[in-house]
């Protein structure tokens, strides 16, 4: 069954690749539409998922130059909402169960990177400090998307593409398909989200799940596509 079940999948797996070949780079100014309608959301840019920690890892600190240069050139090109979701766990989060301890609120880890933190308009930000996965459950996002009616233009970026990214970037495209909210666009530049690799040989002996971090990055990136999420190859000017 394992090996009928790798061959049934090899042309998918294929056709996903070529998929991500065929992605194309979008317009930052073409796309933007009007900047006050428009927000950048980025998932977990924090310490302790890009430079230190127990769920810290190059592959993920990879993310903090692109998302920084796009943070800049969105609000050169006029965009003045940006919206943080970051763990800022209790410190007997349930989550901690699946997960090693992480970003724990009063912690080091819980902070925004120092280089979003440093950049002039770091003011401006809006941080979303959240329990688990979910950037909406028990926390204050909904109220902020309440509070702007107006926005028409979400771009996500930031870490795990499977795990956090993806929780965002569906539940801004699933709550405006709920509550039928027309010409929402859900904008996901690849190059600007990432997730972590556990290899099946080091999962075996530490005893944690595997986490294939190439198939799962491109898997839940095609999945958002498929849930009518806008997947660019990168934003340029």
């Amino acid at each position: 069954m394992p090996s009928d079940l790798l061959e049934r999948s090899r042309l998918f797996l294929e056709y996903l690749e070529e998929w991500r070949r065929g992605l194309k780079p979008f317009s930052l100014s073409r796309e933007l539409g009007e900047p006050g309608a428009a927000a950048v959301f980025s998932a977990d840019m924090v310490v302790g998922f890009c430079h230190s920690g127990s769920l810290a890892s190059p592959r993920v600190g990879s993310l903090v130059q692109p998302v920084v240069d796009l943070f800049q050139r969105a609000w050169r090109a006029g965009m003045r909402h940006f919206v943080l979701a970051q763990d800022t766990h209790h410190q007997a989060a349930q989550e901690f169960g699946a997960f090693p301890p992480h970003c724990v609120r009063g912690t080091e880890e819980s902070q925004t990177i120092p280089e979003l933190r440093g950049l002039p308009f770091a003011d401006r930000f809006t941080i979303v400090e959240k329990n688990s996965l979910s950037p909406a459950v028990g926390t204050g996002l909904d109220g902020w998307l309440d509070s702007h009616p107006e926005l028409r233009t979400c771009i996500v970026v930031g870490d795990c593409t499977d795990l956090c990214t993806y929780s965002l970037a569906m539940h801004l495209r699933l709550r405006a398909n709920a509550l039928n909210v027309a010409g929402v666009r859900v904008i996901v530049p690849a190059n600007a989200v990432e997730t972590y690799d556990l290899p099946v040989e080091m999962a075996r002996k530490i005893g944690a799940p595997a986490h294939p971090g190439d198939l799962f990055h491109l898997v839940f990136l095609y999945h958002m596509h498929l849930n009518g999420c806008q997947v660019a190859r990168e934003l340029v000017d």
